[in-house]
């Protein structure tokens, strides 16, 4: 899931540079949108006990 956050963050960049708002925007939201779920999927993991913190 990082992984695709990673390349939607890098294609925003790279749109943004090259004058694409448009395809800019779109992947930003989407990057957006998938670092919301894995952080509320780490959270609900965290608090079930699944991920232990040493």
């Amino acid at each position: 899931m990082l992984h695709w956050i990673l390349i939607f963050l890098l294609i925003a960049a790279a749109a943004s540079l090259l004058g694409f708002r448009g395809v800019a925007g779109a992947s930003a939201g989407i990057a957006k949108i998938l670092i919301f779920i894995v952080l509320v999927i780490f959270i609900i993991a965290f608090v079930t006990g699944v991920v232990v913190v040493a």
